[in-house]
């Protein structure tokens, strides 16, 4: 089973959802998705996996602080501002099984494994 993790290691969810797969005995890929923010089919298939919409997964402070809470941006417009800006992306994001699960909180991710 190939599992990874959209990862931000500031940030205590995503710190504790590592915690969390490796506890359990599972070494994730990890994805610092700062340095390297997924492309934009990488984004929409991750969305489609978790079943939302792109504005679901905008962290609010940061997409205002970003200029992104405009409600008129469409979905592709969104998607490619998301990758433009990886730091509005919720996280941690896991992908697992050929699902994904947002680590909020942090044990949603165990129902992949």
């Amino acid at each position: 089973m190939t599992v990874t993790i959209y990862h931000n290691p500031r940030c205590s969810k995503s710190r504790e959802t590592l915690e969390l797969l490796r506890n359990r005995g599972v070494e994730p890929t990890v994805v610092e998705y700062l340095q390297t923010p997924p492309n934009e089919a990488e984004l929409k298939k991750i969305l489609s996996l978790l079943g939302l919409k792109p504005r679901e997964l905008l962290r609010k402070k940061e997409a205002k602080e970003a200029g992104l809470d405009d409600p008129s941006l469409d979905g592709d417009r969104l998607i490619a501002a998301m990758v433009a800006n990886p730091a509005v992306i919720e996280r941690p994001i896991v992908v697992a099984n050929g699902k994904a699960a947002l680590g909020r909180p942090p044990e949603k991710v165990l129902e992949l494994l």
